[in-house]
């Protein structure tokens, strides 16, 4: 009878992370793919990898090791030239490779909560611009009562070169609208990368508001994550590298990314995902979210349910 493991081998490539695993398959000189491979760990170990100090990094490394559930935070930043940038998407990701599981949980961006490390209370997306990944990996934590074991930062801008690389994607558009000289008509639509990028910074005009547009992000996520699973990496790959030098950061180590890749991709099979929701209000004339204890008491389970 097969085992899990065997089986695994089996399915789809996960997550456009897993560079080094297509690497080790493709077809190729021995020279010209350790060339690849060496070029590939050297930019993500020299140029991707930023540590938080908020993440002990043993303790992951074990949890990946014993093929745990893990936690990681997505930040989707939206950096523009003369400014520091807001964490506009906050996704907790949970791998549960066990049961070849993944959840994303989206986190409003205009909740209030304390910001961890300045000590006041504000919207969760300011802790990027008052202390980067760091103040907003611990304000996180502290926020859903959770441990994080990864975060992955990316600017928009860098996930709208992820569309063109991996050949466009296709999007379920829920109604028409039109974004940054783009018409976006109703039903399922093919974006090019400025496309997606304007489609997701959407937001006045939804009904639903900033849960609509984490909708829309998580599409944009997921569409490439599933086109990247399929596009010859070997070819691409100095284009790939040039955008995660320029645009992501993680503290995932290169050997981390292959761990992942190896042990991890079945959890892409049986995706969940969450909106976390609450009350608009103003104070001192600025809107907040006001998400209250019971939804930040049930996401909490939610993730814990998926990562014990």
């Amino acid at each position: 009878m097969a085992t899990r493991k065997d089986r695994r081998k089996k399915k789809r490539k996960w997550l456009w992370v897993s560079l080094a695993v297509v690497l080790l398959v493709a077809g190729g000189s021995a020279a010209y793919l350790y060339s690849i491979y060496r070029n590939v760990k050297t930019t993500v170990d020299s140029e991707i990898h930023k540590k938080v100090s908020g993440i002990d990094h043993q303790v992951t490394e074990k949890k990946v090791e014993d093929e745990e559930p893990i936690n990681v935070l997505l930040l989707g930043v939206d950096e523009r030239e003369h400014d520091t940038g807001r964490s506009d998407t906050m996704i907790v990701m949970t791998l549960d490779p066990a049961n070849d599981r993944m959840q994303m949980v989206s986190i409003p961006r205009d909740t209030r909560t304390k910001i961890v490390g300045k000590g006041i209370m504000d919207k969760i997306n300011h802790a990027y611009a008052f202390g980067g990944s760091d103040m907003s990996v611990n304000t996180v934590e502290n926020f859903l009562d959770i441990s994080l074991d990864y975060y992955v930062r990316m600017n928009m801008e860098g996930l709208s070169q992820m569309v063109d690389l991996v050949g466009g994607i296709t999007v379920q558009n829920d109604f028409a609208f039109t974004q940054g000289g783009y018409n976006f008509p109703k039903g399922q639509i093919e974006l090019e990368g400025n496309e997606a990028l304007a489609w997701v910074r959407m937001r006045y005009d939804d009904p639903q508001g900033d849960a609509g547009r984490n909708e829309r992000q998580r599409q944009v996520i997921q569409g490439v994550i599933n086109k990247g699973s399929s596009i010859n990496v070997v070819n691409n790959i100095g284009s790939i590298m040039d955008v995660f030098g320029e645009n992501v950061a993680t503290n995932m180590k290169f050997e981390d990314m292959r761990n992942l890749a190896m042990n991890y991709r079945s959890a892409r099979e049986n995706l969940t995902t969450y909106q976390m929701t609450g009350q608009g209000t103003r104070i001192n004339d600025i809107y907040y979210l006001q998400v209250p204890q019971s939804e930040v008491k049930k996401t909490h389970e939610m993730i814990k349910e998926y990562s014990s």
